[in-house]
């Protein structure tokens, strides 16, 4: 029985792998990362035109350190900005809090109205007249609770 051995790779066989990893990222949406692969397999494509005597051995291992060096940056370019907010999903008005806005209807009897962005808001507190600059020190439901600076 004879045993299978890779005793040739050519780069013209990275290239191959580079394309199908490109092609296989555009057909199941891995988010770029197969794409990524597909850079790495190109690059061990170009050392081996420039230095054809690298062994199997050593362009399997360029490619699969290179590949994890690729995962871990990508993983740090997705995830860069993501934050979580575990306490306050799904609920908007948390959002306000610590900011500051301007009563676009005074605060009578404990109730009136800001407008963040392009809508409007129920605040609470104590009464002040319109005009007034407040912040946003807590919420309880969708109504705003503030007090002036």
């Amino acid at each position: 029985m004879q045993e299978l051995q890779v005793t040739v790779l050519n780069y013209w066989h990275w290239f191959a792998l580079a394309t199908l990893l490109s092609i296989a990222d555009l057909v199941f949406g891995a988010n770029l990362f197969l794409i990524l692969c597909g850079v790495v397999a190109a690059f061990v494509g170009f050392l081996l035109m420039l230095f054809p005597v690298i062994s199997w051995e050593y362009q399997f291992i360029t490619f699969a350190l290179m590949s994890v060096i690729c995962f871990l940056y990508w993983r740090k370019v997705l995830y860069k900005g993501h934050v979580k907010h575990h306490n306050t999903l799904n609920q908007r008005s948390a959002y306000y809090i610590g900011r500051i806005f301007v009563l676009e209807e005074p605060i009578v009897n404990g109730r009136g109205k800001i407008r963040v962005d392009d809508s409007i808001w129920l605040v609470a507190g104590d009464d002040i007249p319109e005009g007034t600059t407040i912040k946003v020190i807590g919420v309880e439901g969708v109504l705003l609770k503030v007090r002036p600076i």
